[in-house]
């Protein structure tokens, strides 16, 4: 029987009653548009989007060039399936994507549709490639939700929480952040280093030999832990344990990879660190779902065929989509605009966290590019308590209420991790002057909150 059309509020309610509850969702709302960085409500009202669909749209909402090669790409072959044969899309991507990894050790591919997904394709290529099971992880990792990728996820416990044992053989370790660690946020990098390197040379002492160790999984910025850039004095030690102990490195770039933080790569930061498997998704094809990994021929040779696979892995309109990206980022300075609208928010940013009228509010602001995370000290929870060197009261709950006020005044902001931040990931086509706006309403925002206490 076919649909009764209803109205924007009989939908948001269908919606309310019938989609999963389980999904979860910051705001009952119809995303009606979107071009660039600014998306239309189904009412008319306008946003000016830093969410970018938790950093995927990374070239803004329907940029003209991806949108017009996936329309072309739908009235030629939409769906051709990788065990049947090839598409061109996949092949020209591959072409594409050859050109920009970090390391020429990263030669051989396999696409598939989503981030999860691809974290589940090195769960097997690495156990398959060392002949061992055991997978070490850090305390504040987001690899998925999946049930091998939620067994890797430790950033919060309502991924895996109530669904029974998850994948076993998986053992976490700390990050070099204070937090995690347990220390005063003054600590310095260099002790946060040394604490976070002990842990896991003890850890492969204590609990899982490093004849058992296939793969160390590392994002080399925590995305839902809190937006924190991994030292690269840190990076190079986990890079050396590896070498010593034959397990495989794979960098987790999903979130952080195509431009995000500045380089195309995050790892690209520490050119001396070769990943193993790299890991990459959400910036790739804007928009439509495809991910991938990248690893050595001999490593992915280690795969029989038939192992490796899915029905819609690498599609051709999303692989289309893909292409398109990557030739946008050779034609345009992408990554000049990235740095330049950084160096802009962390000005902002810092600004406010040394204002007299907001400063106690802050307790950190971090990241790399334009995946930046601003923390607030908070009274409501004594894992997030921090001592704010002010004598003015420390409000309760201020990014969930900061993040409601830029809503209130047009601005789409995201928390993160389970401690008090927000994250900033706007498309990397921001412009000066929207990045001007949103630092304007942040500012109004921050500064409500710390008058209403």
């Amino acid at each position: 029987m076919p649909s009764v059309a209803k109205d924007d509020a009989a939908l948001i309610a269908l919606g309310l009653e019938h989609m999963a509850s389980g999904m979860g969702r910051k705001w009952d709302i119809i995303m009606e548009s979107g071009e660039g960085l600014v998306v239309t409500l189904s009412d008319g009202t306008k946003k000016l989007d830093f969410t970018a669909g938790i950093g995927v749209t990374n070239l803004g909402h329907c940029h003209p060039k991806i949108t017009a090669a996936a329309t072309k790409q739908v009235s030629t072959i939409v769906h051709a399936q990788g065990a049947i044969g090839m598409s061109r899309p996949y092949l020209q991507l591959v072409d594409r994507l050859l050109n920009c990894m970090p390391t020429p050790n990263l030669n051989s591919f396999f696409l598939w549709n989503s981030g999860s997904e691809a974290i589940e394709a090195a769960i097997k290529v690495t156990r398959r490639a060392t002949g061992k099971n055991n997978i070490i992880v850090f305390q504040g990792s987001y690899h998925g939700r999946t049930y091998g990728a939620s067994a890797l996820t430790k950033s919060k416990t309502i991924y895996s929480e109530g669904v029974g044992s998850v994948m076993p053989g998986v053992y976490t370790t700390a990050f070099p952040y204070w937090h995690a660690l347990g220390v005063s946020s003054e600590t310095s990098e260099e002790e946060l280093v040394r604490l976070a390197v002990y842990q896991l040379e003890l850890l492969l002492k204590q609990q899982t030999a490093p004849t058992d160790t296939a793969a160390i999984f590392l994002e080399p910025v925590l995305g839902e832990g809190g937006y924190i850039q991994a030292p690269a004095a840190f990076l190079r030690a986990v890079r050396a344990i590896c070498d010593k102990h034959n397990i495989l490195l794979v960098i987790d770039e999903v979130q952080s990879g195509f431009g995000r933080t500045g380089k195309f790569f995050n790892i690209e930061k520490t050119p001396d660190v070769k990943p193993d498997v790299l890991v990459f998704a959400k910036g790739l094809a804007n928009g439509f779902p495809l991910s991938g990994i990248a690893t050595s021929k001999e490593i992915m040779a280690t795969m029989p065929p038939g192992s490796l696979g899915g029905t819609y892995a690498g599609n051709a309109v999303s692989c289309a989509a893909a292409v398109a990206v990557q030739d946008v980022f050779a034609e345009e300075d992408i990554l000049g605009n990235v740095n330049a609208r950084s160096a802009q928010l962390f000005t902002a940013l810092h600004a406010f966290a040394s204002s007299p009228k907001t400063s106690h509010l802050i307790a950190d602001v971090r990241g790399a590019g334009l995946m930046v995370g601003l923390e607030f000290n908070d009274s409501s929870d004594s894992i997030c308590a921090l001592s704010s060197k002010s004598d003015k009261p420390i409000p309760k709950n201020i990014h969930t209420r900061v993040q409601a006020k830029c809503y209130e005044q047009g601005l789409m902001l995201l928390t993160t991790s389970i401690y008090p931040v927000i994250r900033f990931i706007p498309a990397l086509i921001v412009t000066e002057e929207q990045m001007a706006t949103a630092t304007s309403i942040l500012k109004k925002a921050l500064e409500e909150v710390a008058l209403e206490g």
